[in-house]
């Protein structure tokens, strides 16, 4: 296969600061980077010319909140508020994977997402095979960060769950020094205490102090849920985001999935601190946790991304419905037709995701220089038909099956709706086999 490859003739949305739009451009591919975008380019002889009409070309999305240890549990916790859903099936579940379940859950996972036009992810994993992840998420050909969940207290915990503060911070360190920078620079560590109820406040205070030392993100939940507040709050007599603000977990490395309990004042300390908060539409209506109200935090200055949270709690990994969702109950939250228009929202799952992982010099827009994530995505069905506004036909018409082609780093991972690198009918098989098997071990 030739290293260059032209996409020709597309509506190229580029999410550049000027948020510049072409109705019809080119954009050249080669050395997994993005060289020229512009109309009519010409081709060298060993460019490979794709045909992009009718379809728009524009940066891969960006996933920041993500469980891919979880995709096997799709169907397995439904219809519960989150800490029953955690301690009766979830944690459970998780504390019954080995290495080879994992793997299986990661692969499913990464099959979905990728699939759908998703070329960058901020994942949280459980407590243990960790290695098995950032495996899977190598051979995908996927660009993402991950870390092991951290979980040293808690009520309702598992013994198989449950790690000294010691254990914890050595394997994360392990798994750090092992995967930080691995497949040249595609994968990176982000250490995972998975949330306040589940970590001491030393561990949180260590984690914080790591993080800084070693340059790595921390990835976490907050202000997710009312009865998970209520815990929080008779525990430790304040919420969780300032107790965590207090013990350093704050600041640009720092990514909090939901909010959607978060005050007025709490949002405007995030926003001054420039900590990222992380939008789950889908999760915190399945789990009745609530609207986040994401203009009002846009508006206190915080960057906010999308994910699709857990196959469990979604139950889909589709980046499409959660932007579709993110604008729509903005709209229904402020009751204002004008809030998060199509373009904003879209912002949010590219360029400001990146700036979540905090790689957007790098990927979340069309630029000459920046890596070669780019996605390729049918506007010719019929559910996006006529030919209007590309951003807004993206944003409230399109869905996983328009995604056509899907590069990361220039690597055609994606092609003609089919995965290029991992073997679909062997994730399917696997992960039906390993479900059986991990949900008999959890028992239930």
């Amino acid at each position: 296969m030739t290293d260059a490859v032209l996409l020709r003739g597309g509506a190229v949305v580029t999410m550049d600061a000027a948020r510049t739009v072409h109705p019809r451009a080119d954009v050249l591919i080669e050395g997994g980077q993005i060289r020229e975008i512009g109309p009519r380019l010409r081709p060298h002889a060993m460019t490979r010319v794709v045909d992009a009409r009718d379809a728009a070309v524009l940066p891969g999305l960006v996933q920041t909140h993500v469980h891919l240890c979880q995709a096997l549990f799709r169907g397995m916790a439904d219809d519960l508020p989150l800490m029953r859903w955690l301690r009766e099936r979830i944690w459970p579940l998780e504390g019954a994977h080995d290495a080879a379940s994992m793997r299986a859950s990661a692969e499913l996972g990464l099959a979905e997402m990728l699939l759908s036009g998703t070329t960058s992810i901020l994942d949280l994993g459980s407590v243990h095979h960790q290695d098995a992840v950032f495996r899977a998420m190598r051979a995908s050909g996927v660009r993402g960060r991950s870390g092991k969940s951290m979980m040293d207290a808690g009520v309702g915990v598992p013994r198989s769950m449950r790690e000294s503060r010691a254990a914890s911070l050595r394997e994360s360190m392990r798994l750090a020094e092992r995967w930080d920078g691995a497949a040249g620079g595609r994968l990176g560590y982000a250490f995972g205490p998975r949330f306040i109820l589940s970590c001491s406040e030393q561990l949180l205070r260590e984690v914080a102090n790591l993080a800084r030392e070693h340059g790595l993100m921390i990835h976490s939940h907050v202000a997710e849920h009312a009865g998970e507040r209520a815990e929080v709050r008779a525990q430790l007599g304040r919420d969780d985001i300032d107790a965590l603000a207090d013990w350093g977990i704050e600041g640009p490395h720092v990514a909090l999935a939901h909010g959607v309990q978060l005050t007025r004042a709490q949002m405007r300390r995030v926003g001054k601190a420039e900590t990222r908060i992380v939008h789950c539409p889908s999760a915190n209506l399945k789990l009745a946790s609530g609207i986040a109200d994401v203009v009002a935090m846009r508006e206190a200055g915080i960057v906010v991304g999308v994910g699709a949270d857990g196959a469990p709690c979604n139950n889909r990994m589709d980046p499409w419905t959660e932007l579709r969702q993110a604008s729509l109950l903005a709209k229904g939250k402020r009751l204002d037709a004008t809030a998060l228009p199509a373009m904003e929202a879209l912002a949010m799952i590219t360029i400001d995701g990146a700036r979540v992982l905090g790689w957007d010099a790098r990927v979340g827009s069309l630029e000459v220089g920046k890596a070669a994530d780019v996605i390729v995505v049918d506007l010719d069905g019929v559910h996006a038909l006529p030919d209007v506004d590309p951003v807004a036909r993206l944003v409230y018409s399109a869905t996983a099956a328009d995604v056509r082609h899907v590069f990361v780093d220039g690597r055609w991972v994606v092609k003609d709706r089919e995965l290029t690198t991992l073997d679909l009918a062997k994730v399917k098989t696997r992960a039906k086999r390993e479900a059986r098997r991990v949900r008999a071990r959890a028992g239930l």
